[in-house]
C-alpha cells in the first residue's frame, strides 16, 4: 500500500472515531456514569477509603484481587504412581526427574508412560 493511500485510511479511520467520540461525549448515560464516579472518588478520598476496602465492606466474603503470594512457599506436589503394564514395575514421584521414569519414556514414549498413571 502506498503511503498516500495509508495516509488517506488512517485519516478516515481518525475522522470516524473522532464521530464516535463526540456521539458519546452527548450521551446522558455517560455523563451520569462519569458524575457518579467524581462523586464516589470524592466520597472516597474525603474518608481515606480505598475501592478495596469498600469492596470488602459490601461483600465481607470476597476474596481479595490478587492475594500477596508467601516468598519462598510452593504446593506441596502430589505423588504420581506410575506402573507399568508391561512387566507390573511401579514408579512413586513427585516429579519428572526419576531414573526409571526417564528409561519408560525414552523406551515406550512420554504419551505412553503418562497414560500409566494410577
Amino acid at each position: 500500500m502506498s503511503k498516500l493511500a495509508e495516509f488517506k485510511a488512517l485519516e478516515a479511520q481518525l475522522a470516524e472515531q473522532l464521530k464516535q467520540l463526540d456521539a458519546m461525549k452527548n450521551d446522558n448515560e455517560l455523563k451520569k456514569e462519569i458524575e457518579f464516579e467524581q462523586k464516589l472518588r470524592g466520597l472516597l478520598a474525603e474518608y481515606s477509603f480505598s475501592l478495596r476496602e469498600i469492596k470488602l465492606i459490601l461483600d465481607p466474603h470476597a476474596r481479595p484481587d490478587r492475594a500477596p503470594a508467601a516468598a519462598g512457599q510452593r504446593k506441596e506436589r502430589a505423588v504420581k504412581v506410575y506402573i507399568n503394564p508391561n512387566n507390573g514395575e511401579r514408579v512413586e514421584t513427585k516429579g519428572g526427574n526419576h531414573k526409571v521414569l526417564k528409561a519408560w519414556k525414552e523406551q515406550y514414549g512420554a504419551e505412553a508412560v503418562e497414560s500409566w498413571v494410577q
